[in-house]
């Protein structure tokens, strides 16, 4: 069963929180985080993105970054922009976005689930980017962004948070993207010995949404700092948890991660067409199109869209990754026509958040950036659950949840 504890959380004084939190560093580039914080050295981006304290040329890999986010930490501690909680405690927050409403509980899992899986991945991760990623736990000595997780819903888990939001919020904020966060502190030992309580015996499984990165080093640099001081997974230290916003699976909302691809492998417009007609059922549309269902793909070519309809033979319905859409992309077009066969070294391919809408798909290939794009339909939880606890993996870049945690609002300390 899962390990999912409290924690005292280093967070911003309420006139500060706005000042604070910002995006999770990696749905902004450097320079976008530099212009997002300019004159505001409050924000949490010179903590998560330090490279923004330097000169462009210089290299957001070196010692000197790391060292600088830890460096830029203590200052807001110093400060008094972040305060330590008194007491060990769990919290509650809500993201509304667009009418969607989700709610989750932040504190800490244990290191030794992650390695004897129960956490549950889907995804490979990128030695080199889990590698930065380690760096800043390492030289911050602080989880500075939780990783965002899901577990199957528990009724009693729901109604006591809902009972916690009866109380006023500790942050509520709407911020520059219209997404409001709220955020409530459970600190009574009767919730606090619930919320453990449940989850030790509900919750068999938990299971990472967003954040494979964050999540493998949490737990690696954990594991690291444990062998270093000589400890045990019993021994009551931090550095055997990190910190995670675990969300109900009926909340979450999963949409669409498009492709779009820089050249046709020496096709014309025509024969790429006349080659699709082997595994998919084309149909020309008058508009945009955004698949409405499973097996269905959106294709924009040459200034049209197309719905393509997967031939029944392309997949397998018993097959939990088989099955999923941009499987049937890569086995029947990507692959074969396109010679593209590793997504993520691949340079002739890059990939569209579905937040962006299909109009960043038709900027890319209108532009001449891009000359085909394909529009997904979203995976569901239940097929990222059901090939989580196959231990198996999914495809890269198959799940963009949205709305988006806001980092700053809480950190652990190692």
């Amino acid at each position: 069963m899962s390990i999912f504890k409290p924690f005292k959380a280093t967070r911003p004084q309420v006139d500060k929180v706005k000042n604070v939190a910002c995006r999770p560093y990696d749905v902004l580039n450097r320079s976008e985080a530099k212009a997002d914080s300019a004159g505001n050295p409050d924000s949490f981006y010179h903590v998560i993105k330090p490279e923004i304290d330097f000169d462009d040329a210089h290299n957001p890999y070196d010692e000197s970054v790391y060292k600088k986010g830890r460096e830029n930490y203590e200052r807001l501690k110093d400060s008094g922009v972040l305060l330590e909680e008194s007491k060990e405690c769990f919290y509650v927050y809500q993201l509304i976005m667009d009418g969607h409403k989700q709610t989750g509980l932040v504190g800490c899992c244990a290191i030794d689930d992650y390695f004897e899986n129960n956490i549950k991945k889907h995804e490979l991760t990128r030695p080199d980017k889990e590698e930065d990623r380690k760096n800043h736990v390492r030289y911050g000595k602080i989880n500075a962004e939780p990783v965002f997780f899901s577990y199957p819903h528990v009724k009693q888990i729901d109604t006591l948070v809902e009972e916690v939001k009866l109380a006023a919020p500790t942050y509520d904020v709407i911020t520059d993207d219209g997404i409001q966060h709220t955020l409530w502190v459970v600190s009574a030992d009767d919730h606090i010995n619930s919320i453990e309580t449940y989850f030790a015996a509900n919750v068999p499984s938990i299971y990472v949404a967003d954040g494979h990165h964050r999540t493998a080093a949490g737990a690696l640099v954990g594991q690291e700092f444990r062998e270093k001081a000589g400890g045990s997974r019993t021994d009551g230290n931090r550095y055997n948890y990190f910190m995670a916003v675990v969300f109900p699976d009926n909340q979450l909302k999963i949409i669409d991660y498009n492709r779009v691809v820089k050249d046709l492998n020496g096709l014309s417009e025509g024969e790429l067409i006349s080659k699709l007609d082997t595994s998919f059922l084309i149909e020309e549309m008058s508009g945009q199109y955004r698949p409405e269902a499973l097996h269905t793909i959106g294709m924009y070519l040459g200034s049209k869209w197309y719905k393509l309809t997967a031939k029944s033979d392309t997949y397998d319905d018993n097959d939990p990754v088989g099955v999923l859409d941009v499987t049937i992309l890569s086995k029947q077009v990507l692959e074969p026509l396109f010679d593209i066969v590793d997504l993520r070294r691949d340079k002739r391919i890059d990939f569209v958040g579905g937040i962006r809408g299909l109009g960043e798909l038709e900027k890319r290939v209108n532009s001449g950036e891009m000359k085909v794009a394909f529009a997904m339909h979203p995976v569901s939880m239940k097929q990222l659950i059901d090939i989580s606890d196959a231990d198996l993996i999914m495809p890269p870049k198959v799940t963009w949840f949205e709305p988006k945690l806001r980092s700053g609002l809480f950190v652990h300390e190692l």
